[in-house]
This record gives C-alpha cells, sequence and structure tokens, in this order.
C-alpha cells in the first residue's frame, strides 16, 4: 500500500488543548516533536495496514498524543507535594484508606493496568486530609510505570513527608499486556505490597492492618 502522506502541522486549537493537558505552554522544540509524533503514528497506521488518510483515522494521530500527554501528566508535578498540608494528632491508631481506583500504562508496552490502591498507617505525629492519599496514587500513577515501582513510590512519598511509625501500601491490579495480549488471561491479577516500620517489623500490627483490608 503506498499512501502519500500530508506533513503534520499542530493547529492553534490542537495545541491549546495539548497545554491543558499537561498544564504548560509547549515550547517550539515541543511543539515539533509533537508533529513529529503524530507523522510517525501515520506510518504505523500504515504498517499496520490501513490508510491514515481515511476518515475514522486522519485524526488519530492528534488523539493519541493528546491521550499519551493526559495518561502520563502526572510527570508535571511532585506527587508528594500533595501531602503537604498536615495536623497534628496525638493518637497512633492504624489510618486506612481502601480501594483508591487507579489507571496508569505498563512502560513496556504501553498497555493499561488498573485496580485499587489500599494504604495504611500509623502516624507519628501529623496526619493530612484523606483525598489526599488518591491524588498522590494517581500523580504516580499517570506516569509510564511498572506495578512493583508504583507501590514503592507511593510509599517513600508517605514517608517522606508524614514521617509515620507504621506504612501499607497494596496494589491490586489487572494488566492488560497479560489479559489483551500475550498469554491472554483475563481476570488476572498482579497484587504487589510494601510494608515500613511498625508493619514491617511488629506481627500483631502487621495481623492488624491484614485483617483491616478483607
Amino acid at each position: 500500500m503506498n499512501i502519500l502522506l500530508k506533513n503534520i502541522n499542530i493547529n492553534e486549537n490542537q495545541l491549546m488543548k495539548l497545554q491543558n493537558v499537561i498544564g504548560r505552554n509547549l515550547n517550539q522544540e515541543e511543539i515539533a516533536l509533537a508533529e513529529n509524533i503524530m507523522s510517525s503514528i501515520q506510518d504505523l497506521i500504515q504498517l499496520a495496514g490501513d490508510d491514515p488518510s481515511r476518515d475514522g483515522l486522519q485524526e488519530s494521530p492528534y488523539r493519541f498524543l493528546k491521550a499519551i500527554l493526559e495518561y502520563t501528566k502526572g510527570y508535571q508535578e511532585d506527587p508528594s507535594e500533595h501531602l503537604d498540608k498536615t495536623f497534628e494528632v496525638t493518637h497512633d491508631d492504624i489510618v486506612l484508606v481502601k480501594n483508591i481506583p487507579f489507571n496508569s500504562l505498563c512502560e513496556h508496552h504501553f498497555a493499561p493496568f488498573f485496580g485499587m490502591a489500599h494504604i495504611a498507617y500509623i502516624p507519628s505525629d501529623k496526619i493530612t486530609g484523606l483525598s489526599k492519599f488518591a491524588r498522590l496514587v494517581d500523580g504516580y500513577a499517570n506516569r509510564f510505570q511498572v506495578q512493583e515501582r508504583l507501590t514503592q513510590e507511593i510509599a517513600d512519598a508517605i514517608n517522606k513527608v508524614l514521617n509515620p511509625k507504621a506504612i501499607a501500601v497494596i496494589l491490586e491490579a489487572e494488566h492488560y499486556c497479560m489479559c489483551g495480549r500475550g498469554v491472554k488471561k483475563a481476570g488476572a491479577t498482579t497484587v504487589t505490597s510494601t510494608m515500613r516500620g511498625m508493619f514491617e517489623e511488629d506481627r500483631h500490627a502487621r495481623a492488624e492492618v491484614l485483617h483491616l483490608l478483607k
């Protein structure tokens, strides 16, 4: 299939939408890079055996680029800053936030993986708003990721800002690179966890938090 492809130039409306997605302006070098990426997506469509100039695919290179920038907008922030607003406390009871939904992109295949995050900690002397943990998870999930690193990054941020006596982060996720391609095992779930402080060292504390997670 020999198709004459047009050079791609981002128009003002498209540029504005891309900048809204990432929350900042693109410089000229980044705009040129974006146009090159869109041209490469045209080539990919042709390599797959379709016509990138047909109606349903003409805007696909731009849509693909916009989607990738949206899926990876976590690079535009330091997610740990969501925890900066804290409140002093005197108790040392377990704080648990369960079933935080998240979506991410596998860095190996750029295929989605998605699931639930569970976060527990025992405060030392300060806590943060419960909704901040959802923002923290999104900030690290909205990047090219592997589930194992995502688990550790969430725990590291909590440890850095709150310095609690104990941290538990558990992620349960389905990976499209496993259920939609390759072995194609739909429904297979991957669980990763990290225990820090008392949850790692004290078996009674660990048993209590695991019981709460059931």
